[in-house]
C-alpha cells in the first residue's frame, strides 16, 4: 500500500510540475511579446530610437523579466527531469531577481537601510552560488 502511495504522489508530482511548466511558458512568451510592443512603441514613438532613460530602465526591466522566468522553467525542466531542485538554479533566479529590483530602484526614494539591506543580499547570494558551483565542479 505504501509503495502505490509513493508511486501516486510521483505521477502526481509530475503531472503538476509539467502544468506548471507548460503556463509558465505561456507567460513568458506573452512578457516576450510585450517587451517586443514595449521595444517597437518606445523606439517608433518621438524622439525616434531615443526612448529616455526612464523608458530603457522600463525596458531592462522586461528583458530581466523574461531571463527570470527562462531561469525558473529551467528550474521546473531540471525538477521534471532530476527529481530534485539545483541550488545553483534557485541562485541564479535570486540573483536575477534581486539585479532587477537592484536596476529599477529609485535610490532617491529608498533609504539606506533598503539600499544596505539590498547590498548584503546580493553578497550573501554570491557567495552562496559560489561555494554551490565549487561544489559541483570539484
Amino acid at each position: 500500500m505504501g509503495v502505490a502511495m509513493a508511486d501516486l504522489v510521483r505521477k502526481l508530482e509530475h503531472g503538476v510540475t509539467m502544468l506548471l511548466i507548460a503556463l509558465l511558458a505561456i507567460v513568458v512568451a506573452l512578457a516576450t511579446l510585450e517587451l517586443g510592443v514595449t521595444i517597437a512603441k518606445d523606439v517608433i514613438s518621438p524622439p525616434i530610437l531615443f526612448p529616455g532613460i526612464d523608458r530603457l530602465l522600463d525596458m531592462f526591466g522586461k528583458v530581466l523579466l523574461v531571463v527570470l522566468g527562462i531561469e525558473l522553467l529551467e528550474t521546473l525542466r531540471a525538477f521534471a527531469s532530476e527529481g530534485r531542485v539545483r541550488a545553483e538554479i534557485v541562485l541564479t533566479v535570486a540573483v536575477i531577481a534581486l539585479a532587477r529590483k537592484i536596476i529599477l530602484l529609485e535610490p532617491e526614494h529608498t533609504s539606506g537601510f533598503i539600499l544596505l539591506g539590498d547590498a548584503a543580499l546580493l553578497a550573501a547570494l554570491a557567495v552562496a552560488y559560489r561555494v554551490f558551483a565549487r561544489r559541483t565542479e570539484g
